[in-house]
């Protein structure tokens, strides 16, 4: 891709150009944001999920505060101040799931007394807790097991809903893969 303007960047940006876009928070830009994510936020957070909060804030109202560049400075600096702004801002609304509570109801009965249900929640809190980011955790146990409604789900992390569907996607990805590591696990002979 040849070098744009910083105009040219703005343009594209704003007009939802994929490829351009990918270049400005994959390439130019992810340096610097990952300098700032890793100077705002003190425990791990996943780059994707962040500049994909980010992007959505930057283009919320046909992309108005994109359009507020002025050119009074260079677009990677003042895409520093409204990312050092936006992710402090964002810090603390992650929410942590401190709950010990499990993530399901506890039933009794059922053909097998219960050994089965107990099973599956048992291997469920397994891959649970091999899940890295616990954002994840929390909106899976929100939106597929308490059976929660999205904009509920949504407002309690002070995100958009729409965000939180990209959040749901990852959260699900993350939870196969996890899920798939665990069953090589079982796969190997045990010696």
């Amino acid at each position: 891709m040849r070098e744009l303007s910083d105009a040219e960047l703005i343009q594209a940006l704003t007009r939802g150009d994929g490829e351009v876009t990918e270049y400005f928070f994959y390439k130019k830009c992810r340096p610097l944001l990952l300098s700032i994510i890793g100077k705002v936020f003190n425990y791990a957070v996943d780059y994707d999920e962040v500049v994909n909060e980010l992007y959505c804030y930057l283009m919320e109202d046909g992309a108005r505060r994109l359009r507020l560049f002025s050119g009074k400075s260079t677009l990677t600096q003042w895409m520093k101040v409204t990312a050092i702004r936006f992710f402090i801002s964002r810090r603390d609304r992650v929410i942590e799931n401190e709950s010990k509570e499990p993530p399901y109801i506890k039933e009794d009965g059922g053909e097998d007394g219960g050994t089965s249900r107990d099973d599956a929640v048992a291997d469920l809190e397994r891959l649970f807790a091999m899940m890295r980011n616990e954002r994840y955790v929390y909106v899976i146990r929100r939106l597929m097991i308490d059976d929660a409604e999205n904009e509920e789900v949504a407002a309690e992390m002070g995100i958009q809903v729409s965000n939180l569907y990209n959040i749901k996607k990852r959260a699900m990805a993350a939870l196969a893969a996890v899920a798939k590591h665990d069953k090589r696990e079982y796969a190997k002979p045990q010696f």
